[in-house]
């Protein structure tokens, strides 16, 4: 009897879970590493938004998928390393239920502040809020969001007193630092990149470890006097534990491939992030360590999610 053929896979579409709404950054994120994979992979990739929970229902829904090969989710910060530590139960576990692809993402955040402070530089605003404890404030997204824990991080590096404001999201905390009802921000580069580049508000400093293309004279945090204030929402593309080696290793270099991709690289870093890729072992070892850093930072900064 004659050996049937395998089908090569991929044979048929593949999905790749967004588990936040149409239109926001890792929808887009995923719309634009979609295309230059899909002709790696040769069969479409269909973005299936799943929005709930902070990202928590898309990654369970992804979690949950037949370990085929044929489902990705682009999971990010919160869903990952920050909500397993603020939620008393989970309905997976990153480590057991998730198998890593590579890391495709990070947009670090800019720290601004309102021009009514007339600060130049963080060393200036530092030595205001060591003048003034207790008076500063800083705007968030809402308790345990990212913008909430880089405000914290950057607390409790530079040993100031500053007040958390939290919002029901980053726009309207943009909103009162531009109106002066604030007094700063750690938010992410695309909320307020405009402003920044219009003159509205000044920002001080990026939090990554190296310049963005993007703001190439914006000193990093390092260069400006705060050492150890690395914060980035990053996003990275995972599949369903237990999903074969062999399709595990078809979708990295597919991944791979698009992260590589001269127009694909440059749309992305569009959005005010640095392209990383990487291996899944590389994947793997940079969300224990993002585990262990927040959750330092939750614990010492005794944050509650509402």
């Amino acid at each position: 009897m004659p050996a049937l053929a395998q089908a090569s896979f991929p044979d048929q579409p593949l999905r790749m879970i967004v588990p936040f709404a149409a239109g926001g950054p890792a929808d887009i994120i995923a719309r634009l590493i979609g295309p230059a994979m899909t002709r790696e992979l040769r069969q479409p990739i269909v973005v299936d938004s799943r929005s709930g929970a902070g990202g928590m229902v898309g990654v369970e829904a992804a979690a949950r998928s037949r370990p085929d090969g044929l489902t990705t989710v682009l999971a990010s910060t919160g869903a990952l390393v920050v909500l397993p530590q603020l939620m008393p139960r989970m309905a997976y576990d990153v480590a057991k239920d998730l198998a890593p692809i590579t890391h495709v993402l990070s947009v670090p955040q800019l720290l601004v502040v309102s021009p009514k402070l007339g600060v130049k530089s963080v060393a200036e605003l530092v030595a205001l809020a060591k003048r003034q404890p207790g008076k500063l404030t800083y705007g968030s997204a809402g308790n345990g969001s990212s913008l909430h824990l880089a405000g914290e991080l950057f607390r409790l590096r530079t040993g100031i007193d500053i007040v958390h404001v939290p919002y029901r999201g980053a726009a309207p905390a943009v909103t009162d630092l531009l109106g002066g009802t604030i007094d700063m921000i750690l938010a992410d580069v695309p909320v307020v990149i405009a402003h920044v580049r219009g003159g509205a508000l000044p920002a001080l400093a990026v939090t990554a470890d190296q310049r963005l293309p993007s703001l190439p004279e914006l000193p990093t945090m390092a260069e400006a006097g705060a050492k150890d204030v690395i914060s980035e929402t990053w996003y990275a593309l995972f599949a369903p534990a237990g999903t074969p080696p062999d399709r595990l290793a078809t979708l990295h270099r597919a991944a791979v491939t698009a992260l590589r991709d001269t127009e694909t690289r440059r749309n992305l870093m569009d959005q005010g992030g640095l392209v990383v890729g990487g291996t899944p072992e590389e994947l793997a070892g940079f969300v224990r360590s993002e585990t262990a850093k927040w959750g330092e930072i939750i614990r010492l900064a005794n944050i509650k999610i509402d």
